[in-house]
């Protein structure tokens, strides 16, 4: 059974380092344009802290040189991304990813090893470092719940690269069965829920792959009705302004002095134009998709495709 588990986990390493190498295309963009772009930082933080847990437990673990070997290459990759995002990227974002890696990938990830080597002993070091790395890894495949929920509602698997569902899928079932060999719940207990969602995903992309996708003109038309509401709104608080006007000048005129509402008057109305354009605000909530929702996994063909 050694045998047999190290073959189909020299099979998990190759697979989950083709997920892990896949946003080396997006950092080439980067480091070609010297600029991150819309590019987020926090999938490839994540994901570090994540793979970085897995190497500290493969390296706990009894016979988990194949555990450790894929999370180090893996944890590797996604320090390079991350030094690379933190290179490029704007001054403010710069600062922002800077605190989340302070955070998660320094403290969080030193307080969990120094309180599993100082504070645990025995078998309660791997229990805790393996509940941890199970709910992240939980975590990680429940995140397209959302996007197959956006299948079903638009019959497109446009936010569903193929592709991706394929290799998550491979690579949930395959660590699934290693888990099985080598009995350890902490890796089959994510896994298997990993491979039951990627099956899901399969089906729902060969049942909507050939579907019509809704159109997209009602929700345009929904969009102008909307901005037109908004503009008539921001009309008639013109010309209730005007009338407003009007009604002091009279009263001025007519010497009456009403010092409360005056001064209720005199204050600056806020410029509702300068601080919220709508077709900004409309394009923006246009272009957004189900992808910048999601963890590392999906965000990286979501920028692949379509971002990064």
């Amino acid at each position: 059974m050694a045998s047999l588990s190290f073959f189909v986990g020299i099979i998990g390493n190759v697979i989950s380092l083709l997920v892990f190498a896949s946003p080396i295309k997006t950092f080439w963009q980067i480091v070609k344009k010297k600029s991150t772009e819309s590019y987020k930082g926090v999938p490839y933080i994540t994901t570090l802290m994540s793979t970085s847990l897995w190497t500290f437990y493969g390296v706990m673990k009894p016979g988990g040189l194949l555990v450790a070997t894929v999370n180090g290459a893996g944890a590797a990759l996604q320090f390079i991304y991350v030094s690379l995002y933190l290179i490029y990227a704007p001054k403010d974002k710069k600062v922002k990813t800077a605190k989340l890696v302070a955070i998660l990938d320094v403290g969080f990830l030193g307080a969990v090893i120094a309180i599993t080597l100082l504070a645990m002993h025995g078998n309660l070091r791997l229990t805790f470092v393996g509940i941890l790395c199970a709910a992240l890894t939980i975590g990680m495949y429940a995140s397209p719940l959302a996007v197959m929920t956006t299948v079903i509602r638009t019959k497109s698997v446009k936010y569903m690269p193929f592709l991706l569902s394929f290799f998550l899928f491979l690579n949930a079932g395959v660590w699934s069965v290693y888990s099985v060999l080598v009995k350890d719940i902490y890796i089959g207990v994510p896994n298997a829920v990993g491979f039951v969602l990627g099956a899901a995903q399969l089906i729902l992309y060969m049942i909507y792959k050939n579907k019509t996708p809704l159109p997209t003109k009602s929700m345009d038309s929904v969009k102008e009705r909307s901005a037109h509401k908004v503009k008539d709104g921001i009309e008639m608080g013109a010309r209730g302004d005007d009338h407003d006007n009007q009604e002091d000048d009279l009263e001025e005129a007519n010497g009456k002095k009403k010092r409360t509402l005056r001064q209720g008057k005199s204050l600056p109305k806020p410029t509702l134009g300068k601080q919220f354009s709508i077709p900004k605000i409309l394009k923006k909530t246009a272009s957004l998709g189900p992808y910048d929702l999601y963890s590392s996994w999906y965000h990286h063909y979501d920028d692949s495709d379509v971002d990064a």
